[in-house]
This record gives structure tokens, C-alpha cells and sequence, in this order.
């Protein structure tokens, strides 16, 4: 029974090109699909986070006056675009699109990049450091977990209708 790329969660029958005997670590197809939902729900964790700070980043430039302006809408855009991003990602995550597997990889790099940076300096924010990397490091090592890794690739002979 083939569940195809759409199928959202889903643990897929078919093996990989090459691949035989079980899935091994997969624990029967349970854990996997255990792991895809907490990918996406961390990933929308994230997309709803960004456009949160969208919202916040809006507000702050109406209700405040900038020192730049300029600066302030670049920023603006830059957080915006992030979002929307996020937010693609997370939902292709939830089709098995396997590009979405490297953007959330990209984002959790980004991500654990940011949380470093907060953990240093004259305003250093530990909690906000640990409130980024945990969830990064999460969804980074459940992406590059095998099970996880074959149910976002696509058959060779797939094809869209």
C-alpha cells in the first residue's frame, strides 16, 4: 500500500531505493510518525512565533518613534519574509515535500545561530537562548534521523497528477 508524498504523517509501506529488511530504528513506524508530528508542530510553533514578532515588530513601529525609519521597515520586511517562510515550510512539512526538509534544516541553523548570540554579550539572554536552540536542536536531529529522512523523499517513478 502506497501512502504517497501527500499523505500527511503517515508512515509510508515502500522502502527506500536499495534498502531491505525493516526500517530498523523506526519502532514499527510509531516513533516515526511521532517524529513527523513533532516536526510540524515545532516547525508551526516557529511559524507562529515569527508572526508574533511581525505583529509586535508592526506595532512597536506605529506606537514608538525609531531612532531610523528606514531601519525599522527593513527589519520589518526582513522578520516578514522569515515568516512566510516559516510558514511554507511548516505546512509543506506537513505534505512530505522534500524540499521542505532542508528550508526547516536552513531555519534551525538560523535559529541555533540567533541562540547563540544570545548567550553572549553585554545584554546576553540565556532564556531566550535556551527557548531557541532546544526546540532547534529538536528538529534538527529528528530531520536527520533515518525513518524520518526516507518519509520526505520521493519515489523515483512519483509523479504529480
Amino acid at each position: 500500500m502506497n501512502q504517497g508524498a501527500d499523505a500527511p504523517f503517515g508512515a509510508r509501506d515502500e522502502q527506500a531505493p536499495g534498502a531491505s529488511g525493516s526500517t530498523g530504528a523506526s519502532g514499527g513506524g510509531s516513533g516515526t510518525r511521532a517524529a513527523l508530528i513533532a516536526v510540524s508542530v515545532l516547525l508551526f510553533l516557529e511559524a507562529a512565533a515569527m508572526v508574533a514578532l511581525v505583529v509586535w515588530l508592526l506595532v512597536d513601529l506605529f506606537a514608538l518613534e525609531p531612532s531610523s525609519y528606514a531601519t525599522a521597515i527593513a527589519l520589518l520586511v526582513l522578520v516578514a519574509i522569515g515568516a512566510i517562510w516559516v510558514v511554507a515550510v511548516a505546512f509543506a512539512s506537513l505534505r512530505r515535500a522534500p524540499w521542505s526538509r532542508a528550508a526547516a534544516i536552513v531555519w534551525q541553523i538560523l535559529q541555533v545561530s540567533i541562540a547563540v548570540g544570545a548567550f553572549q554579550g553585554l545584554f546576553a539572554r540565556p532564556d531566550v537562548g535556551w527557548a531557541l536552540l532546544v526546540p532547534a536542536i529538536t528538529v534538527i536531529g529528528l530531520l536527520l534521523w533515518t525513518p524520518v529522512r526516507l518519509a520526505y523523499t520521493r519515489d523515483e517513478g512519483h509523479t504529480s497528477a
